[in-house]
């Protein structure tokens, strides 16, 4: 038979929760069951931290403080057991922390990568829970991602990725009082089964191939042994750069970045006609039909824009790779349009901000907005198994397929 006591708890929970009222919150009908869990975990973390050492040495129980929780559910008052010599150091709740972790902070941290401010953080805290966070408690649980980034970004690589796009974006960063920019080096893959991975992700104080360099070095100490098609930007000397590290790599140059480049030099009277026959040499259905339409593009626009035409001549090579294969894979390797559209997520998330106060803020943010993103990259591209076997029959042994 159910007990008086039971029967009131139960009726009032029933009411509290038809009411809309927190079950453990401050006046809530369970928060004393939960104070006395905390506190008699505490009670036995004590315990066990005065072994036969402690007591030698003359430490003992010296009391209790009262400290004040914060949980999802409201604000609840425990009683934290204290020691003589002050060496305990508690592991449920730690000393100096006012919100149970377990509770709130997954929730921070979710509402954090989704490029809240802390006030709104706060604001949403405060209406949601009727528990109020100080920005730098909010700031220490954020914080609790960086060993999360930290171990991402050196973590093992598959021996190969087939293709794989290279691109930075660029944010503002408060260093020592002033504000100043910064690279972030996104390099996002293809694995064998044709999913999307960001495998690498690095910060540094402006964009140049030496960095990308020792992007690339690291990619291979973490077990990148192989890359099939590097997909890029016209950057100097990016294409050294990456076949210095993967010697076999088949570099294409982003047509659309060689595109953007070149109208800059083209006047705008002239820029209409000059992309109409440009697109006969990139849209073109093979590489012979293409170099034939650039000398006609030279022949009529060389005299007036030497500049233009000797770029897209001095980087064909790397302009053309991607005339090697067909539709499916052409679309995939022809332009960086795979990385930046990522960067266009991670911006939607980002955008709220001004200046970053320091680089592990603007990764911790990155990071966590990649984790939202790549929630949708389960599937593989496409097609997949037919761009394989392509890849299989252009690269031999290098692209493996298990039957």
């Amino acid at each position: 038979m159910e007990s008086e006591e039971f029967k009131t708890m139960r009726d009032r929970a029933l009411e509290q929760l038809r009411s809309g009222q927190s079950l453990t919150g401050k006046d809530g009908v369970f928060a004393p069951l939960l104070k006395q869990f905390i506190e008699s975990a505490l009670e036995a973390e004590m315990s066990s931290h005065l072994d036969d050492f402690e007591r030698i040495s003359g430490n003992k129980r010296n009391g209790k403080k009262s400290k004040t929780l914060k949980t999802g559910s409201g604000e609840i008052e425990i009683a934290t057991p204290q020691d003589r010599n002050s060496s305990f150091e508690p592991q449920l709740v730690k000393k100096r922390e006012t919100v149970l972790a377990d509770n709130l902070a997954p929730k921070i941290i979710g509402l954090y990568g989704l490029g809240m401010s802390f006030r709104d953080i706060s604001g949403h805290i405060k209406e949601m829970y009727d528990v109020e966070i100080s920005h730098s408690t909010l700031s220490e649980i954020t914080d609790r991602v960086i060993p999360q980034v930290k171990a991402w970004q050196c973590r093992e690589l598959e021996s190969l990725y087939p293709i794989v796009w290279l691109d930075a974006m660029h944010y503002k960063v408060r260093d020592e009082g002033r504000v100043v920019s910064r690279a972030v080096y996104n390099v996002l893959a293809i694995n064998k089964e044709g999913r999307k991975e960001l495998i690498g992700m690095y910060i540094s104080e402006s964009e140049g191939a030496n960095f990308w360099l020792s992007v690339l070095t690291d990619l291979k100490s973490r077990g990148l042994q192989d890359i099939l098609i590097a997909c890029i930007d016209n950057l100097n000397g990016f294409s050294e750069a990456i076949a210095s590290i993967f010697p076999g790599v088949e570099v294409q140059s982003c047509i659309v970045h060689q595109v953007r480049n070149s109208l800059k030099y083209v006047a705008s009277k002239d820029q209409k006609t000059f992309i109409k026959d440009l697109k006969k040499v990139y849209q073109a259905v093979n590489k012979n039909l293409a170099e034939a339409e650039l000398l006609n593009l030279e022949e009529k626009w060389g005299s007036k824009y030497p500049v233009v035409i000797k770029s897209w001549n001095s980087n064909w090579d790397k302009l053309s790779a991607y005339f090697q294969y067909d539709q499916q894979i052409r679309r995939l390797i022809y332009t960086t349009n795979a990385v930046e559209g990522f960067h266009r997520q991670v911006r939607k998330v980002t955008k709220t901000k001004g200046a970053f106060p320091n680089d592990m803020a603007l990764l911790k943010l990155i990071y966590l907005a990649t984790e939202n993103i790549s929630r949708k990259w389960t599937q593989p591209l496409q097609n997949w198994s037919l761009t394989v076997q392509q890849l299989h029959i252009k690269f031999g042994e290098r692209m493996k397929i298990d039957l």
